[in-house]
């Protein structure tokens, strides 16, 4: 086994790593970047050194430094866990070249499947089926634009050397393919340094199905069996399970031959998984998959396959890396029941996902039998715009499928997130929605039903309101009451109150609150019946009822009320408390996150119309077209092309063609 490995990544997967290496005794050297010097996968390692700055194109991407610090560290080995350099056959050869042993395949393996073009072609010469489209190197608009056409619309524009949704998108007409070819081609250079593209047919109904395949040095490779990734948004995986539903042993049999096929076309050696996409029309068919694209690394939905076979997939890693030879033959592998995994984001599914910032002020995980927890985060850490916004991944096994939904949506509504606005209730309402129990899903699952999965704006929640209300008047009676600022010792004297009395009778009180950013108008409510304790009412709120409050957390601004797996935040209202810099009239296109300002397309003088693209915002490696709320003209462009931008930053100011 190998003597010390050097993490070169960061978060849930560098602590997922370390835990196993840490359990074979190997020594373990972690790597991090400036805002990630107090991050838990830091604490957990046995060494720690930083790399650079925030951004990972001066940290985490930089090749130099992580060989510098494996040199000075004597690391007998790098894994580089998911992302970032996971898939660079560049990192994989220099690791070579300084004598370190890479954990995962050899960079000719990742250089035959990184491209997908290439990995297509390779993978047809091995009697593999790929899905139509132009896999060529041309890549001309205008040219791109004619394929797309003869290719039959709706297209699917994939970055070739993409993954993780990063560069990609579906095109449903012509007039739109302009636009989502600029906008692909932007994300793909920004994500993996190369812009180009290929164009596929988009198969209508499809089922996302990936075979995990293992292989060592001796030329033994093997399959673990499937996972469906179908519940996608944005073309990222939000849900994985293990087995497939609806999986038939004729077409398992014929996945699992292509997807070993395709690794040894290309000597693979360690963990890898070939993705297909399936036509699910008339159910799952071995004769109607095609291959996508081969990912030559760890993949995130790891862990599935981990429960329904009982393998840690990173200790097969270190062995394969080792030398060693794989411990088992494909009749030796089998099923055991369902796993479900659910990724955890800080993300806000009320305001069309946008990635969420801010301190965790709570993060709590239930312990139950069958829940398994993968996280890289803790209580009192800071979720920054730079990385992606996975909090945890919640992963579930049990006996059946519905036994595995069941586990995990109860796991789900147990999980609480205070600070960051989170998706735990709309991952709670997609293991309860009767399609996708029921097996009737495809990846555009989640986009046909986000009104249903509730997503989009909800409400105030009045009684959370009122909850967060009174228990900050109640935090402000016991700091009067330490601060010995009360004339009398006796409690049922008057003069022990904080507040104003009355002998008779209930009066109330008008006060202001901020209830997630929002002013809003409460009433404060004394009554005599309830021994003169006060309580505060919100609208048409029963301010003596009890409603169900889950779990009240206090933060330093404010108090945070979780009532049917929401999150409200409820802080005092302070009329002085104005931010000038982002006060702007309806007119005003705003940040709606913290991120990079990457591309502006109007300027000054400009006329626009509703709806018409005018700034793209990139926040946790993921781009936000900012639209024109209204007709009119630019009248100011705030910021500049390239700019780091605060959320509710004054970005682009229209006016009214009659102002």
């Amino acid at each position: 086994m190998l003597e010390s490995v050097l993490i070169a990544n960061r978060g849930e997967i560098a602590c997922r790593i370390i835990r196993t290496a840490q359990r074979l005794g190997m020594r373990t050297i972690a790597v991090y970047s400036e805002v990630d010097a107090n991050a838990l996968f830091v604490q957990m390692a046995d060494e720690a050194y930083p790399i650079g700055p925030a951004p990972a194109r001066d940290s985490y991407l930089r090749i130099d430094r992580i060989i510098e610090v494996a040199k000075r560290a004597k690391a007998a080995s790098i894994h580089p866990g998911y992302g970032f350099l996971s898939e660079r056959a560049e990192f994989a050869e220099t690791c070579a070249r300084n004598g370190i042993v890479f954990v995962g395949p050899p960079a000719s393996a990742i250089k035959a499947m990184g491209l997908k073009d290439a990995a297509k072609a390779l993978v047809q010469q091995a009697g593999v089926p790929v899905v139509p489209g132009y896999h060529g190197s041309k890549q001309d608009p205008d040219f791109l634009r004619q394929k797309a056409y003869e290719i039959g619309y709706p297209v699917l524009i994939k970055a070739v050397a993409g993954g993780g949704g990063k560069g990609m998108r579906r095109v449903e007409k012509a007039a739109d393919f302009d636009a989502a070819l600029e906008s692909a081609q932007r994300e793909a250079a920004s994500a993996f340094g190369d812009p180009r593209v290929l164009v596929e047919k988009y198969v209508l109904a499809p089922r996302h199905i990936e075979i995990q395949v293992f292989a060592d040095a001796h030329g033994n490779v093997v399959h673990l069996f499937e996972r469906d990734c179908s519940l996608q948004r944005r073309h990222q995986k939000v849900i994985e399970e293990a087995p497939a539903p609806g999986m038939t042993p004729e077409m398992r049999e014929a996945m699992g031959r292509a997807a070993v096929e395709a690794a040894r076309a290309v000597g693979y050696v360690g963990a890898g998984t070939v993705e297909f996409i399936a036509d699910g029309r008339e159910g799952l068919r071995p004769d109607r998959f095609y291959f996508m694209e081969m990912n030559t690394r760890l993949q995130v939905e790891h862990p599935v396959t981990e429960a329904i076979t009982g393998l840690d997939l990173v200790e097969l890693q270190f062995r394969a890396a080792s030398g060693q030879t794989l411990p088992f033959t494909q009749d030796d592998l089998s099923i055991d029941g369902h796993a479900v995994e659910a990724r955890l984001y800080a993300e806000d599914p009320e305001k069309e996902f946008l990635p969420s910032t801010g301190r965790l002020w709570a993060l709590e995980f239930p312990e139950d039998e069958g829940i398994r927890i993968d996280t890289g985060v803790e209580a009192g850490a800071e979720v920054t715009p730079y990385y992606d916004p996975m909090i945890a991944k919640v992963i579930a096994h049990g006996a059946t499928r519905d036994e595995a939904l069941s586990k995990l949506a109860d796991a789900l509504g147990q999980t609480i997130v205070a600070g960051p606005r989170t998706n735990t209730a709309f991952l709670k309402k997609l293991c309860e929605a009767e399609e996708f129990r029921a097996g009737r899903f495809d990846t555009g699952f989640i986009d046909r039903n986000l009104e249903a999965l509730g997503a989009g704006p909800h409400p105030l929640d009045e009684v959370a309101a009122s909850f967060g209300a009174a228990a900050l008047i109640s935090r402000e009676i016991d700091r009067l009451r330490m601060s010995e600022h009360l004339k009398s010792d006796e409690p049922s004297s008057p003069w022990s109150q904080p507040d104003g009395f009355q002998l008779l009778g209930t009066r109330s009180v008008g006060m202001t609150l901020r209830v997630d950013g929002e002013r809003v108008e409460a009433r404060e409510v004394f009554s005599s019946r309830h021994r003169g304790v006060s309580t505060v009412a919100v609208g048409e709120s029963d301010p003596w009822a009890d409603e169900g409050i889950d779990r009240e957390v206090d933060a330093s601004h404010g108090v945070y009320i979780f009532r049917k797996g929401r999150q409200t935040l409820v802080q005092p209202y302070d009329p002085f408390d104005v931010d000038l810099e982002h006060m702007s009239e309806g007119g005003t296109v705003k940040a709606p996150m913290h991120g990079k300002l990457v591309a502006v397309f109007v300027q000054p003088g400009d006329k626009v119309e509703k709806g018409q693209r005018l700034a793209i915002v990139e926040a946790m490696k993921m781009e936000h077209v900012l639209l024109a709320p209204s007709d009119g003209n630019v009248a100011e462009i705030a910021a500049e092309p390239g700019a780091q931008v605060a959320e509710g930053a004054r970005l682009i100011v229209l006016r009214a063609e009659e102002e």
